[in-house]
């Protein structure tokens, strides 16, 4: 069997749709050896992504600090044990939704951190001036509070948020594949801000702690989620997009409509008064139905999307069959992984992860060259290292395994 040299260019002749790039392989086969393709960082990238978490992570713990000294150490560690639950309830749902191709651990991260941060002190500091102004303004508590709610909070938290998304976009633009990417990096930047605004809420509730933790805890841990994930949705539709000043216009789209969820949330809560409850069925019910129920299209139109654009790399001799079918399928990509780690060891297992990761990574590429939101050029090279991986990681199981 022969196996291309590291130097040889995998692509075909390149017009407005690349054609897949020829393989080594006929159907069925598995090359025994790749010289050479890996991907470089640079060390640069790393001292920036290594100070973007620092400088995030010190905003996280001082939104938490303003918090605790609020509500008090007694009362904020048990809100603070308490907000977990919810956190762990929606970090579990953007995982799910994010299991074709995870996205780099260090963005969800400052996304997090940005979310419990950055987002929080942003929104402490202005809700508070405008409650303070409006108080002395007009000389009613109660107004100002309405205010507070119904307008400076929806607007303030969720610029802060959806800031927390563009950050991230502007940043790791390559990691932006379309809007399950946005709906995901959104998701863990709510759920940060959920969770440092959790445990002021807790600890803030004395008595009441039993039915506010049912009600923000576990009735509605997503709240935060719905209202930027359409910011996120916005930015990730934006990457999709052909025009790079896309996300100028985008953006402020999906942040109007983040405002005004979070806006009619709030008045629900505020206004409905004995009422909420049946309101919360008939109205927010449906939402979040609705938005789960697009979650498993995206999810599913991604699936659809990586096996037809691995069926063509397989007909050109990159993957055989039953790799094709393992790779577009969770439970088979699962199975994989747990054969792999069980017969080979831990290394082996690692290589039959990174064979999925860069085999999903390389079908998505290829659908963003096929739209034509994606320079030829740039594409060969990025090509050419992902099936260089790909073969390296091939080859690395089945010799762990083998030996």
């Amino acid at each position: 069997m022969t196996t291309p040299h590291a130097d040889a260019h995998p692509s075909a002749a390149w017009g407005t749709t690349p054609a897949a790039a020829p393989g080594p392989m006929g159907a069925g086969a598995v090359p025994t050896s790749w010289p050479g393709g890996t991907r470089r960082t640079s060390a640069w990238t790393d001292v920036v992504t290594v100070l973007g978490l620092t400088v995030v992570g010190l905003a996280a713990l001082a939104g938490l600090g303003v918090v605790l000294l609020e509500v008090g150490m007694g009362p904020g560690t048990v809100g603070l044990l308490l907000a977990l639950v919810p956190l762990a309830l929606v970090l579990a749902g953007v995982r799910w939704l994010d299991t074709w191709e995870p996205e780099p651990r260090g963005a969800l991260l400052f996304g997090l951190l940005w979310g419990a941060g950055v987002a929080v002190l942003l929104a402490v500091t202005v809700n508070d001036l405008t409650m303070w102004f409006v108080a002395h303004a007009t000389g009613d508590p109660d107004a100002a509070y309405r205010t507070t709610a119904l307008v400076s909070a929806p607007v303030v938290e969720e610029i802060g948020k959806g800031l927390g998304v563009l950050v991230i976009y502007l940043a790791r633009r390559r990691y932006f594949d379309g809007v399950v990417d946005g709906i995901v990096y959104a998701g863990v930047v709510a759920a940060g801000f959920a969770f440092t605004e959790n445990v002021l809420y807790f600890g803030q509730a004395g008595e009441l702690l039993p039915q506010t933790f049912a009600m923000r805890g576990l009735a509605t841990p997503f709240a935060h989620l719905l209202f930027t994930a359409c910011t996120g949705a916005a930015i990730g539709w934006a990457a999709r997009s052909r025009s790079r000043g896309a996300v100028l216009w985008a953006t402020p789209l999906g942040l109007v409509a983040a405002m005004a969820l979070h806006s009619a949330w709030n008045a629900t809560a505020l206004l409905a008064g004995p009422a909420f409850l049946a309101l919360y069925l008939v109205v927010q019910v449906p939402v979040f139905v609705g938005v789960v129920a697009l979650a498993f299209g995206l999810r599913r139109r991604e699936r659809d999307i990586i096996a037809g654009r691995l069926d063509e790399y397989g007909r050109a001799g990159w993957f055989a069959p039953h790799e094709v079918q393992m790779l577009t399928s969770i439970r088979l990509r699962t199975q994989a992984r747990r054969w792999a780690a069980r017969t080979g060891g831990a290394a082996a297992g690692a290589a039959m992860h990174a064979f999925q990761r860069d085999a999903t990574t390389l079908a998505l590429r290829r659908q963003i060259a096929l739209t034509g939101r994606a320079d030829l050029r740039t594409y060969a090279t990025t090509e050419r290292d992902l099936l260089g991986s790909v073969v390296a990681h091939r080859h690395r199981v089945l010799t762990t395994v083998g030996g």
